[in-house]
């Protein structure tokens, strides 16, 4: 049998995406790429906005068109917010929600199974966990470095609390040489005027350290160097299993073969300076925070209820920069995220976003033009941002996005950093990012691909 698989969206989804494509090589498929003819073909969906709802839409229909006979399987946030409108479109035969993505092996194997059977075939299509999980085992392993094993390895609730094992499925991505992104959680309680993301991935939920650790160690078996931490709200982690985020750091910090992780997408309340003093001690983790603030007016953050204002944002800041930049040593990567155009964002509000930028001076800005989410309290206002302002505003901070990255890339200028190598190539020339990402490029040297080499910027 063979399936093929395509992914939108974030790095939690491709670390979906790659975790079922092991398992159905592990229960005996033949994976075959996207656009080719398959048995069946598994959708990875998003629904952050208006257009990747389109565009998970069309993906269905497209795999349709290839293979008219082929089964299509959904899954993802838009399968989960819209499961229904997906089963009307022609060539769908299954649709995963957030609480069922566990079970998107098995059952698919079992049904294939049978109607092969009906068929009188008698190929069998096994089912097992994937690589370096198991459905059934319990998390014994050796406590890493420092930590107890009852703290690591059983996940009690802390606190008196009471709390019931998590539906969260553990993931990480294969295919790169030299990185990985690797799921610790999922879901969030925030519940931001603007978002669907609590309605399509569920309640903020974790994966016990023990398992973030075993994880880790199949990426380092596969020669892997590089690791970054993905979830929805990263930082939250430990709500369902009573440890906490830095814990986990300090258990991924001893794991063998890994040199390097960054944190993807922690939200500023949540890295605290316990966090930041830790990292500055002399750790594997790099000098590169994403960091979502999505406006830079106070009057916009209270009224979407995110939960800190831009005081406690740029004080997150100056902390880490005052923590973690050394004279002569490498300047600290901020990516900040933005949305532009929030409903009631006026020319004046917009402004004060623009200098709170300019102040804060991120090396990077991830620019999204507010989209209209169904179901959500901010699509009910009548304060919305017509879409032209939206264009102008974007193109204002991609502007000041370039100007920014540009002084950043200047003022590394002479310093001393660790490149690692990545094996594409491209016209007789390789590339690599610095442990504070900055692109660098050598000719090709096909020694170099996956090792680490210190680098005068």
């Amino acid at each position: 049998m063979k399936i093929a698989f395509t992914t939108l969206g974030c790095k939690l989804n491709y670390a979906e995406t790659s975790t079922y494509e092991r398992s159905f090589k592990d229960a005996g498929w033949e994976v075959v790429p996207w656009t080719k003819q398959a048995d069946v073909y598994l959708i990875n969906t998003c629904a952050v906005t208006e257009t990747a709802e389109k565009k998970s839409r069309n993906l269905i229909r497209r795999a349709h068109k290839t293979a008219p006979d082929a089964r299509i399987v959904v899954t993802g946030c838009y399968a989960e917010l819209r499961k229904e409108k997906l089963l009307q479109i022609d060539g769908v035969w299954k649709v995963f929600g957030a609480e069922e993505k566990k079970q998107i092996v098995s059952s698919v194997n079992e049904e294939i199974r049978s109607a092969l059977s009906g068929l009188g075939m008698t190929e069998t299509c096994h089912s097992p966990a994937p690589k370096g999980l198991s459905t059934t085992e319990t998390c014994h392993s050796p406590a890493p470095k420092g930590l107890s094993t009852t703290e690591t390895c059983h996940s009690e609730p802390r606190r008196g609390e009471r709390i019931s094992s998590p539906n969260v499925m553990g993931a990480y991505s294969t295919g790169e040489r030299t990185r990985s992104f690797l799921k610790v959680q999922d879901g969030c309680n925030n519940f931001c005027a603007y978002c669907t993301v609590p309605y399509a991935r569920g309640r903020s939920r974790n994966i016990p350290i023990c398992e973030c650790v075993k994880m880790a160690q199949n990426i380092a078996a596969e020669g892997v160097k590089e690791v970054v931490l993905t979830g929805v709200n990263t930082g939250d982690f430990g709500r369902t299993t009573g440890e906490s985020f830095l814990d986990l750091l300090k258990a991924l910090n001893e794991v063998e073969g890994i040199e390097r992780y960054r944190i993807s997408s922690i939200e500023p309340n949540l890295i605290t300076p316990e966090i930041v003093d830790w990292i500055a001690s002399g750790t594997k983790f790099q000098r590169h925070f994403h960091i979502p603030l999505q406006s830079g007016s106070d009057t916009l953050l209270r009224r979407v209820g995110r939960r800190y204002d831009t005081a406690l944002f740029a004080s997150r800041i100056d902390y880490i920069r005052q923590a973690l930049e050394r004279p002569g040593e490498p300047k600290v990567f901020f990516g900040i995220d933005v949305i532009v155009g929030l409903p009631g964002e006026s020319e004046e509000l917009f402004q004060e976003t623009y200098a709170f930028l300019e102040r804060v001076r991120p090396a990077f800005i991830h620019v999204f033009p507010y989209s209209r989410r169904p179901g959500t309290r901010a699509a009910e206002w009548k304060d919305q941002v017509q879409d032209s302002v939206k264009t102008e505003r974007v193109a204002k901070l991609e502007a000041l996005c370039e100007q920014l990255h540009s002084e950043f890339v200047q003022a590394n200028k002479g310093l001393k950093e660790t490149v690692l190598w990545e094996s594409s190539v491209k016209d007789g020339i390789m590339g690599g990012y610095t442990g504070n990402y900055i692109r660098v490029e050598k000719p090709y040297n096909p020694s170099l691909v996956n090792t680490l080499e210190e680098v005068v910027l």
